[in-house]
């Protein structure tokens, strides 16, 4: 007997995540969530509360991003929230026959808020086409640190991306102002990018730390001083930092995402003087 084929409807048939989080800082001085939506295989997980900021841990049940697929997270902190939002484990996205998978977040943080999003890495195949939005509203006095990593290929089995589409879009509003805008963007052989000097130089794994606070820039020494202390140069892992108006950027790249994660632990540990999400160390 002869299967039947598979309906086109059912092979394009695409998954939409979206959870919508809020939290406020209660009148004990702890932050609890107020408001909590869920859709599709995205799912937020709350572990026992501990002294410091409350933690969340996104999870995707289904595993990874197929092509196509739509993924909102929204996050909204009242003021004097204090809030770490993580990842279970690195986001896969999926090799694609043509459809662009769509990421979003978009954070608000009113008055002395304080929100560090920390997710594990991203991982895209090749043939994995993204495009990925980071926006945020934030107050005047809110601090937020943001970290994001992407590795290009599995390194594991050999894969490099020769074919593929990134493109990442950052918008930082903050007292209703413009503070930060970044738009990156890769297509077609994105191995071959990036292995030019003026690219990345041959590195398949990058991540951005974003810190905006009133008091980012008196903070450069510190983020330096951290870079020399991760032993970025033994790991073989090429990192900077700059501030200006308000805010710090650091970058890293590496040829790996091991030795990259492991610097960029050792920074985030030190700049946050706190330990790392424990979905981190799992």
């Amino acid at each position: 007997m002869q299967a039947s084929p598979v309906p086109d409807a059912l092979r394009r048939q695409r998954s939409v995540g979206h959870v919508a989080l809020s939290v406020a800082r209660m009148p004990g001085g702890a932050t609890r969530v107020t408001d909590l939506f869920e859709a599709g295989p995205l799912r937020l997980r709350l572990p026992r509360p501990e002294p410091g900021p409350m933690e969340a841990v996104l999870l995707n049940s289904a595993g990874g991003i197929a092509c196509g697929d739509r993924f909102t997270i929204e996050a909204r902190l009242g003021a004097n929230a204090d809030l770490v939002l993580t990842t279970t484990a690195a986001e896969k996205i999926y090799r694609s026959d043509g459809p662009v998978t769509r990421l979003d977040v978009a954070l608000t943080l009113e008055p002395e808020a304080a929100l560090a999003w920390l997710p594990q890495e991203t991982i895209l195949f090749d043939g994995a086409r993204l495009a990925r939005g980071f926006s945020a509203e934030m107050a005047a006095d809110a601090r937020l640190t943001l970290f994001e990593a992407l590795v290009f290929g599995r390194a594991a089995k050999g894969e490099v991306m020769r074919d593929g589409r990134l493109a990442d879009s950052w918008r930082i509003r903050r007292a209703g102002r413009l503070a930060y805008a970044d738009t990156f963007q890769l297509d077609g052989d994105i191995a071959a990018t990036l292995a030019r000097r003026a690219v990345a130089g041959g590195a398949r794994a990058m991540a951005t730390l974003l810190h905006l606070a009133p008091d980012a820039e008196s903070r450069l020494d510190q983020a330096r001083d951290l870079i020399q202390a991760a032993d970025c140069e033994a790991l073989s892992v090429e990192a900077g930092a700059s501030a200006w108006n308000g805010m710090l950027v650091m970058r890293l790249l590496g040829a790996e995402i091991g030795p990259l994660r492991l610097a960029a632990a050792r920074i985030l540990e030190g700049f946050r003087g706190r330990p790392l999400p424990r979905v981190w160390q799992t």
